[in-house]
């Protein structure tokens, strides 16, 4: 009955990864895009949902079975996603072709490919927790950091 469930979770992570990542096809063309990219246009908001949702995929990733290193390539890939999806207009270009949850998904699955999946590590996956909401700090503190100056540099031209 677990390897049944363990399947359903993970065809939900891959569907929701699709969904962020590629649901949706420019006419015309066999460009793909999903909700990442849309969301980014939001200001932080749609940052901060991307992040959430691509860090619960990972996190439900690691819970069934991926290994350490693994789980740390996912999360480069989204600590990247965000760093440089939250840079405006450049960031949005970024977003439509990057796809981390989908790169996310094709590394678990060569995971399992090769055999080298381990079970559950919820120790790690504090670690991890811990790493992402200091790295979304990190984002924002420098967003912060980066409004403050303009808006400064605005008031010394007027």
């Amino acid at each position: 009955m677990a390897v049944n469930d363990d399947a359903k979770k993970l065809r939900w992570v891959e569907s929701v990864a699709r969904l962020m990542d590629s649901q949706f096809r420019l006419p015309g063309t066999n460009f793909r895009f999903g909700l990442d990219p849309i969301l980014g246009l939001v200001p932080f908001l749609g940052d901060v949902s991307s992040f959430a949702v691509s860090g619960t995929l990972v996190l439900t990733m690691a819970r069934h079975g991926a290994s350490r290193h693994l789980i740390i390539r996912m999360v480069v890939n989204i600590i990247l996603d965000m760093v440089i999806g939250s840079i405006p207009i450049l960031g949005a270009l970024f977003d439509f072709g990057y796809k981390a949850n989908e790169r996310n998904v094709r590394l678990l699955k060569a995971h399992y490919h090769e055999g080298k999946y381990q079970g559950s590590g919820t120790g790690f996956l504090t670690v991890i927790i811990i790493i992402m909401v200091l790295a979304f700090a990190l984002v924002m503190y420098g967003l912060a950091k980066l409004i403050g100056w303009l808006y400064g540099y605005v008031q010394d031209l007027w």
